[in-house]
């Protein structure tokens, strides 16, 4: 079966064909760094990490492009907020996003271009349209002329009558009718701001997106990202500038993930009900919070709940104690891995894997991919349970829970543990306690060693011990 993408452009599933056999070209908008990641944020973050993820294992080079909008409205008040620079906002807070970015388990983007360092091509991609009729000027101010655009509105399904009582905007004078957008904004004084040939001043939001897909990744890209909020205004705008000044489908796949609500809301800064990565990052592993958003189809909106992101975790830990367990069996096997699986065990594993890769192919489908994993859990325990196991199962085992992992992230990885003088010093008297039959004591030591985050497995191979 070949991969099916939900284009929200046809409002249909499309078998997947990148322009170049083997290589896609995939662009998903970031954020605008005036504030901390909030766990609405962390959703279309996660979504397209794992989709970039599934193209990269089965066989595509992924140039993968997410921007920062470094300068707007937000940034001039945080900075005057802060008492800052611009600049300096950006930092701070790009900082921060990569550092949950790192806590989430997400990879890299192959490149994070930002506004600051794009205006040439962003000034040049204005003065373009500005030539092809479809930008004027108008007190220091450029706007798109959405009339001359037949095609406006094409992405969010909406005709331009019925836009303009849609658009939240205030009635503004100087545009030539209310529909229109800003592409580049004169500067207020004291405002940071750029030369251009319609005075000093800085690019309107959508025209960043456009300019930097143009300039890094050509005129046409195989999907474009972002979260469902983007669809109007933002995705409809970039359409409309790229496809007058190119000809050309800016994208020929749209990806839209749903929302995060709380309670009947969306989680959004705005409404002031974000939670924030950071804050949650300190509660749960990369690995629960990864489980959590990816439980439900990425299209579907998903309740935000504390009681949910629990669940999350005890699933997760389930998955993570399976492969745990089938790693140190593994290095228990005196003779090492020899041979070749059981049949029994290749035969199970060949049909969860390809279930796996079946409900991933369907418009990655995870909630149903993460199932397959469960089917791999209760295939392990099995396994693990019976002492004839040869250490050929094992790695078999760990083989294909690695190709479904490296998709997903259920499990990221983790720095080799290494005990503390004091973690050795109270796993070694516990075991001095339960040889002398002192069970309060190894109790207390257990629980003491909980308190440092340290969880003590008995298992009939001996003790183990491994971090929370």
């Amino acid at each position: 079966m070949a991969l099916q993408i939900y284009n929200t452009m046809t409002r249909s599933k499309e078998a997947f064909v990148p322009q170049e056999p083997g290589k896609v070209k995939m662009y998903v908008c970031g954020p605008t760094v005036y504030g901390y990641m909030h766990i609405g944020n962390a959703r279309p973050v996660i979504v397209f990490d794992t989709v970039r993820n599934y193209l990269e294992q089965t066989g595509n080079e992924v140039r993968y492009l997410t921007n920062f909008t470094d300068v707007d409205d937000k940034m001039i008040r945080k900075a005057e907020e802060m008492n800052i620079t611009v600049a300096d906002v950006a930092e701070m807070f790009i900082a921060a996003y990569q550092e949950d970015l790192q806590g989430l388990g997400v990879k890299p983007a192959t490149m994070n271009p930002r506004v600051t360092q794009s205006m040439d091509m962003i000034i040049e991609f204005i003065k373009e349209l500005e030539e092809k009729g479809y930008a004027y000027e108008s007190g220091g101010d450029v706007y798109y002329r959405t009339g001359k655009f037949a095609d406006y509105g094409k992405l969010s399904r909406q005709n331009l009558e019925e836009l303009q009582f849609g658009i939240r905007v205030e009635v503004d004078s100087r545009k030539e009718k209310p529909e229109d957008f800003v592409l580049w904004k004169a500067a207020k004084p004291g405002e940071v701001h750029w030369h251009s040939p319609w005075g000093e001043g800085r690019p309107g939001w959508h025209i960043e997106c456009s300019a930097m897909v143009r300039e890094y990744l050509g005129e046409t890209i195989d999907i474009h990202g972002g979260g469902q909020d983007l669809q109007f205004p933002h995705h409809e705008c970039e359409c409309a500038q790229t496809e007058a000044l190119t000809g050309k489908p800016l994208s020929n796949y749209w990806m839209h993930n749903g929302f995060l609500n709380i309670g009947d809301e969306k989680m959004s800064k705005s409404l002031g009900n974000g939670l924030l990565v950071k804050d949650i990052r300190q509660r749960f592993k990369a690995g629960a919070i990864r489980y959590f958003m990816l439980s439900t189809h990425y299209r579907n909106p998903l309740n935000f709940s504390e009681e949910a992101l629990m669940s999350a975790e005890k699933s997760a830990e389930r998955i993570a104690l399976a492969e745990s367990n089938l790693k140190h069996r593994l290095e228990l096997a005196p003779e090492g891995v020899q041979g070749e699986a059981s049949s029994a065990v290749a035969e199970r594993l060949a049909a969860i894997t390809g279930n796996f890769h079946a409900k991933m192919q369907d418009d990655f489908n995870t909630p149903d991919a993460i199932t397959a994993v469960f089917d791999w859990v209760n295939l392990a325990n099995q396994t693990l349970a019976n002492n004839e196991t040869a250490s050929a199962d094992f790695a078999a085992l760990l083989k294909a829970f690695a190709v479904m992992n490296n998709v997903l992230g259920l499990v990221p990885e983790q720095e080799e543990e290494i005990a503390s003088e004091e973690v050795e010093r109270l796993i070694a008297e516990r075991a001095e306690a339960r040889k002398n039959k002192n069970w309060a004591r190894s109790d207390e030591i257990r629980d003491e060693l909980g308190s440092l985050g340290i969880l003590l497995e008995d298992t009939p191979q001996g003790m183990r011990w491994r971090r929370k």
